[in-house]
């Protein structure tokens, strides 16, 4: 948009005093804050109602993408990055007397995910707005997100991160679209005087979905979507309800939308994770069918102007909801209901892991939901009589909705869309070979990957100045749209001028870091030392305790040898462990028992450091990945369906130190095995261990010395107070088999950090390996991922083409 810097002034002053009724001079930080946000908001109203103005006028098809998390993080800069007035208000805000980095610390960050599922979901809507596509966000509006992770001596404890408590400047609360969900109740059938099946319910829960809608501001376009939010709320008419039994059901209901992923340790906190899945599908699709409907078109059409798209199995309910929607409401008899609800839904795979393909009991099932189990009965029924003409009885067994007493999410998800998609090229090949490979047999046609992709906006010309200016001055700026731009960087590998150029950057990021990290933790690190980053959700697959334990192998050989030749290294974790997930969590305390013992070991000098930022977040993020000189990808491989962390490194410079797992394997074949730095099993290696059965960890405990003492320090008091943890981890590794593999890859990964050291130690050949990975990252824009999903799975239009 067109702004000038008087112009902004003077609306911004207006603002103040219509809001706060005061002036600049005697606000403060968060009266300023809610001011700007405020005022973008008003900037963006207009292109945001002419957008959804143009999609009716012309009747173009409409993506919903449903998604449990949304990532966002800070939309401040965000939005007048992609407004195109940063630099504006950025040097108005200065002229009176503000800072817009102040203003910006002042925002919260939206408490909507936990790691790359919400952050794609984020990535996605953004690159929809700004290549014109027009697609939006549906979820739930969580008033305490996931948690706050805070370190109680060492431990993680989990905090309510309430974010919403100076209220979301951001939003729109839209009570005239709330709709109702159902729940609990008996639903008897009876057939009407035209044959239909009606169905008729009794003594149901209603609980009230009040959206709250958020503008998606594209970038350098006219394009503002929209991400719905649903917020579960007591119906008007319970307000008549007893005193105390209002207030028991006021409190029922609102735990729907109150924190993201309840603790599923217990029966009471998967029956509300069950609920919440339901109430965002069922608010969303009523609401998507309602917009529909208003334009006086068939719903046998309705393929052709809406696709819904399902992320991950959180959404898979949306299946049998679509149906009773076309059938209860709209009458539809069960083939056409059906067939239009395979052309409108598509789903994503993200997980390997057998455990993360989510089921439900169903008597659970059927209790809290009677009409949408009554569905997918159905749903299995006709589809076993359908294949019993095909497959044999196994093959129908191994695939069904309803198998062993629970509900088969990721069945449901498959059988009801007419797209399944894998996030990486390997990911995509495991799925058809070995996790999903009956359903591959029957629906062939249906399977295609879809490399995950990042906004390389946010995550680059947002988050990293000091290289985003650099990069214009080489390139020019039209790599903010068209990131394959980067590619004419690579021109530069053997410009000493520009390594050293990028070198200097590198430092400023980690000067910045370095000075968050002492005001936070109190420690002073090294910034000439090798910033060696993990951060990432704490799981065993993704093997933070691989690192630890090559960490103290360091810390004993510099204990034996304080004149041993190890450059310098800082070593930064961040994450957070599911609270009912107690292994990750005793990783977490051995970590930061670790991180007390060398920090506070005068014989390890500068040479070592762990630094462990507590509450890891997209904000946290920005400030990390620029910083960092090597990017930790060290999953077994197999396990990682793609990463994105991966990208986000490799467009800041880091190397990365990776398995050949997820979209490593792409990076390595874009940047060549000399500028990425490869360790450990592969795939098929993992599953040959798995076929034979030929593991036996305990064989590399006796072999190795150094992993011998790196693992008696879990048991022997060398690491103070974690004499409980140590021992469940090494049982794990020892006794119990080593599920993921670290003592397997460990001499491998240790060989694979003393190339780092060396490669390290010669400035121009490792700035060389950083700029390769910035010119060939790209092409892992989610601009390009995005573009592939509209033109191959949902049939809709967008700005851009493809290439």
């Amino acid at each position: 948009m067109e702004l000038t810097k008087e112009q902004f002034k003077a609306d911004f002053e207006r603002m103040l005093s219509d809001y706060f009724t005061m002036d600049v001079e005697k606000s403060d930080l968060t009266e300023q804050y809610v001011t700007l946000g405020k005022l973008i908001g008003s900037y963006a109203a207009k292109e945001w109602r002419n957008t959804n103005q143009r999609y009716l006028e012309k009747g173009e098809k409409q993506v919903y993408y449903f998604s449990m998390e949304f990532l966002l993080g800070r939309m401040l800069k965000s939005n007048l990055f992609n407004l195109g007035i940063l630099d504006t208000v950025r040097a108005g805000l200065k002229e009176m007397g503000m800072d817009l980095e102040a203003l910006e610390q002042v925002e919260l960050d939206a408490g909507l995910g936990n790691g790359g599922l919400g952050r794609l979901a984020a990535c996605f809507i953004d690159s929809m707005a700004t290549h014109a596509i027009p697609g939006h966000g549906n979820g739930i509006r969580f008033k305490y997100g996931l948690f706050r992770q805070k370190f109680v001596n060492g431990y993680q404890v989990e905090l309510p991160e309430n974010w919403l408590r100076n209220g979301n400047v951001w939003e729109t609360r839209r009570l005239n679209k709330a709709v109702n969900v159902r729940f609990y109740g008996n639903v008897r059938l009876e057939k009407d005087a035209s044959g239909h099946f009606v169905p008729h319910y009794e003594n149901e829960e209603i609980v009230l979905a009040v959206p709250y809608d958020t503008p998606v501001i594209g970038y350098g376009d006219n394009t503002v979507n929209t991400l719905r939010l649903w917020s579960a709320e007591m119906p008007l008419e319970d307000a008549n309800t007893e005193y105390h039994a209002f207030i028991q059901q006021q409190s029922r209901i609102e735990s729907i939308s109150e924190v993201l992923y309840p603790d599923d340790s217990n029966y009471e906190g998967r029956l509300l994770r069950l609920k919440q899945e339901y109430f965002f599908v069922s608010a969303g699709i009523q609401s998507i069918i309602r917009t529909y409907k208003k334009r006086g078109l068939p719903m046998s059409n309705l393929a052709e102007k809406v696709a819904i798209h399902i992320n991950d199995t959180h959404p898979a309910l949306c299946v049998p909801e679509l149906m009773r929607i076309l059938m209860d409401e709209e009458g539809m008899d069960w083939e056409p209901a059906w067939d239009v609800t395979v052309k409108v839904l598509s789903y994503t795979n993200h997980t390997i892991m057998s455990e993360a393909l989510e089921s439900w009991p169903t008597d659970m099932m059927a209790q809290l939901l009677p009409r949408i189990y009554q569905i997918i009965c159905e749903i299995d029924r006709r589809y076993a009589e359908d294949m019993a003409r095909l497959y044999d009885w196994d093959m129908i067994e191994r695939t069904r909705v309803i198998s062993g007493g629970s509900v088969k999410m990721a069945h449901l998800a498959i059988i009801g869309s007419h797209s399944i998609n894998g996030v990486a090229k390997l990911h995509t090949n495991i799925l058809k070979e070995k996790v999903l490979r009956d359903f591959y047999h029957i629906f062939p046609s249906r399977f295609n990957n879809k490399t995950n992709g990042i906004t390389h906006r946010r995550w680059l010309l947002l988050s990293n100045e000091p290289l985003r200016s650099f990069i214009d001055s080489k390139i020019g700026k039209e790599w903010a749209t068209k990131p394959t731009d980067l590619k004419m960087l690579e021109p530069f590998r053997r410009d000493e001028n520009v390594l050293r150029q990028l070198a200097e950057i590198k430092q400023i990021n980690k000067q910045r870091l370095a000075d968050y990290i002492r005001k936070r933790t109190g420690l002073a690190v090294w910034t000439d030392a090798i910033f060696d980053v993990q951060v990432k959700r704490f799981h065993a697959y993704k093997r933070q305790l691989l690192n630890l334990l090559h960490i103290l192998s360091l810390y004993f050989k510099l204990k034996d040898d304080p004149g041993a030749d190890i450059y310098p290294r800082v070593f930064i974790f961040g994450g957070k462990a599911a609270p009912s997930y107690t292994y990750a969590k005793e990783i977490i305390k051995l970590i930061n028992a670790a991180a007390d013992l060398i920090n506070h070991d005068p014989a390890v000098r500068d040479m070592l450091k762990i630094v462990f930022i507590e509450n890891y977040g997209v904000s946290l993020a920005e400030r990390i990945i620029p910083a960092a000189d090597v990017s930790e990808q060290i999953s077994l491989a197999s396990k990682e369906a793609s990463g994105t962390s991966n990208m986000k490194f490799m467009l800041n410079g880091a190397v990365t130190l990776a398995t050949l797992d997820g979209a490593n394997v792409e990076i390595r074949d874009l940047v060549g095995e000399d500028n990425i730095i490869l360790f450990g099993l592969t795939d098929q290696e993992v599953f040959q261990y798995y076929h034979d059965r030929s593991y036996h960890s305990y064989d590399y405990y006796k072999k190795n010395p150094v992993l011998h003492r790196v693992l008696d320090a879990l048991i022997d008091g060398s690491i103070p107070g974690v004499q409980a943890e140590g021992r469940d981890i090494f049982d794990s590794l020892i006794k119990y088999g080593d599920e993921f593999f670290v003592l397997r890859d460990f001499e491998d990964y240790a060989l694979a950090q003393k190339k780092v050291d060396m490669l390290y130690r010669d400035p121009l050949k490792w700035q060389e390996m950083a700029l390769i990975n910035i010119a060939n990252a790209g092409v892992f824009s989610s601009d390009y991922t995005v573009l592939r999903y509209a033109a191959e799975i949902w049939n809709v239009n967008s700005k851009t083409r493809l290439f």
